[in-house]
């Protein structure tokens, strides 16, 4: 075998397994509290959870200057997100999956898209994964919004299922934060009474 053909030893550890849960609350350092109503909805074909910096080169302009000097590259924003495609038409999956709508105070079972959107709208959402050495990875997407739109497929002898992007977003008082936080725990940290920190 060659010198450069391995693998870290606590590969094992670092490993995320299976397709993990989308949540409406989550406490990562008591991920046992965890209650089924707390689940958003069922989905298929996995989650994508991406977070990406967009940047500017302040020196584009600047004569001789070499192209992506560190000290003049400016970090304009964050992009991040969760992309699903639920399989629940709960209300409260409809609900969230158009943005900017009310489930009906006087019929629970009647949701209305509004032509104005509330900051109420936006609300964090959490997915939990497995790791393969039975501690868990998470990832909060703050203030979430969808971005995508309510688009039902249905077909002739299958499920029906829902796309569903939801977008990070920031607000007046939280303008310096990034819209998505991350958490990554060995099993000690993830049973009761565990003192490991968490971080890994």
């Amino acid at each position: 075998m060659g010198r450069f053909t391995r693998i870290p030893a606590d590969t094992f550890e670092q490993i995320q397994t299976d397709a993990g849960i989308l949540l409406y609350t989550f406490d990562p350092n008591n991920p046992d509290t965890m209650k089924d109503e707390d689940i958003i909805c069922p989905t298929t074909g996995g989650i994508t959870a991406a977070c990406t910096a967009t940047y500017s080169d302040m020196g584009d302009d600047v004569d001789n200057c070499p192209v992506n000097l560190l000290e003049l590259k400016h970090l304009d924003s964050w992009e991040c997100s969760l992309e699903f495609t639920s399989l629940g038409t709960s209300p409260r999956s409809i609900r969230l999956a158009l943005g900017a709508a009310d489930i009906d105070t006087n019929d629970p079972t009647h949701i209305i898209p509004r032509n104005a959107l509330k900051v109420t709208d936006a609300q964090d959402v959490w997915w939990v994964g497995d790791r393969a050495d039975g501690g868990m990875v998470a990832v909060c997407l703050k203030k979430a919004l969808s971005t995508s739109g309510f688009s039902l497929k249905t077909t002739k002898s299958g499920k029906g299922n829902t796309s569903v992007t939801l977008a990070g977003h920031v607000t007046v008082d939280t303008q310096d934060e990034v819209p998505m936080e991350f958490w990554s725990a060995g099993p000690a940290a993830t049973e009761p009474g565990g003192e490991e920190s968490g971080a890994e």
